[in-house]
């Protein structure tokens, strides 16, 4: 009877566990529609009075949101529509089009997206126009169902807003800031940069046109916010199925965050970067761990998420490395010391490389020079090495300047973990320039 019992207990914590890994997944990874804002939330109502100033009343407006990477800007965003598009008459009435820096390259690419999302290639159809201005003039006309009381509101987001403003004469933009000025169609231009900066690169024309309205995205929590932004992502809410388990979980995130050893993992997390996105990516290492036999986040859970959020990308990449190979990244460490980082071609570290052979010839195997070329090649694309750009860059390949990618600390750090590696291969490395 026992046994049938803990068979379905197990059972039903397989099925929690799997509940609550999709629900924080979906909120760690911000696809949760209900997520919550952290610290933003005045910038959050003022950006959707604006956007309502446009969807319902017909006000044309721009604005900037500035703020570095991992700020928070996207998520506001999609925060600010969500809520926008609650409002029936704007769910019925309103269009967007979101255009990115990286994607619309150049002007005539940007004109063919904003056809696209509007739905307006058979409007357009084979028509010549004279001027870029021309060309979106229509297509905004197309839109219009009347007087200006009556036309279509159009929400523009321009994700990369620093690389539209790259663009020749900044003709989309003064195009756009031009619409938003005029009584025209309602248009709402939102940029999102993280240039802090970005009104410089402005033209002057582009400039005048602009509203001039900017929402400044900053981190400025403390850690005791920190770790109140952990526990809100990691709790379950009160609308959980198990209330029992809800319980349990929340209890034990409470005193998981209260370990000092999690704290000071935490702290060096807040000191590295303030971007809640390299929390999330933590919590969700951590929370991999998780199953039924192991249904709650536990200390060695989060020790061991951190530890894989700071490995080292290029010292696992060397871990793979043969033997030569490794003692090719020797020969270049060694270089590199000698000549004070200078950059060096393969004759060179074929010659270093051919120097420790020959002192250790009964214990080293001397490989041909087609070979060790092969194996010099198979860094390069490895990216562990790079040639310098410069009137070296058309030479024999033997005799092509490289750049080491690799300092010191990593290439010993990666030795003491590398398997099976001869006793003096180890020595060299550790060795001083003879």
């Amino acid at each position: 009877m026992s046994k049938r019992k803990l068979k379905e207990d197990n059972l039903t914590n397989r099925e929690y566990v799997s509940k609550v890994q999709q629900m924080l997944r979906e909120r760690l990874c911000h696809r949760d529609p209900n997520g919550k804002l952290f610290g933003i939330e005045l910038q959050c109502k003022q950006l959707l009075e604006l956007l309502k100033r446009t969807a319902i009343h017909g006000e044309s407006n721009s604005i900037l949101i500035i703020g570095h990477r991992g700020s928070g800007k996207t998520v506001l965003l999609h925060h600010v529509f969500k809520k926008l598009m609650e409002v029936k008459q704007v769910r019925d009435n309103t269009l967007q089009v979101h255009l990115n820096g990286l994607l619309q390259t150049n002007d005539k690419i940007a004109l063919k997206e904003i056809t696209r999302q509007l739905n307006l290639e058979n409007v357009v159809g084979d028509k010549v126009f004279g001027s870029f201005a021309e060309n979106l003039a229509f297509l905004l006309e197309a839109l219009k169902k009347g007087d200006r009381a009556h036309s279509c509101p159009v929400l523009f987001v321009l994700d990369e807003f620093d690389l539209f403003v790259q663009h020749k004469n900044q003709t989309l933009l003064y195009n756009l800031f031009d619409v938003s000025q005029s009584a025209q169609t309602p248009v709402a231009v939102i940029g999102l940069t993280s240039r802090l900066d970005i009104l410089e690169l402005m033209e002057k024309r582009v400039k005048s046109r602009f509203s001039h309205r900017q929402i400044y995205l900053m981190n400025f929590f403390d850690f005791k916010k920190y770790l109140d932004i952990c526990k809100e992502q990691l709790s379950l809410p009160p609308e959980f199925p198990e209330k029992l388990f809800t319980q349990k979980w929340n209890k034990s995130i409470q005193s998981l965050l209260e370990d000092q050893k999690v704290q000071d993992v935490l702290k060096n997390q807040f000191h590295f970067s303030k971007d809640l996105r390299c929390l999330s990516m933590l919590l969700i290492f951590a929370l991999n761990n998780v199953n039924a036999s192991h249904p709650f986040i536990s200390v060695s859970d989060l020790l061991e998420a951190s530890r894989l959020c700071r490995m080292d990308s290029k010292a696992n990449i060397v871990h793979g490395l043969s033997v030569l190979e490794f003692c090719l990244i020797i020969a270049m460490k060694h270089l590199n010391d000698t000549y004070e980082g200078e950059p060096f071609n393969f004759q060179m570290v074929y010659n270093e490389y051919q120097k420790f052979v020959q002192r250790k010839a009964h214990t080293v195997y001397s490989f041909e020079k087609p070979v060790v070329l092969k194996a010099f090649e198979h860094l390069q694309h490895l990216e562990l090495i790079k040639p310098v750009e410069g009137p070296s860059f058309c030479a024999q390949k033997e005799f092509l300047l490289m750049k080491l990618l690799l300092d010191n600390s990593q290439i010993m750090d990666a030795l003491q973990v590398y398997p099976n590696c001869p006793t003096d291969v180890k020595q060299w490395a550790m060795s001083s320039v003879s």
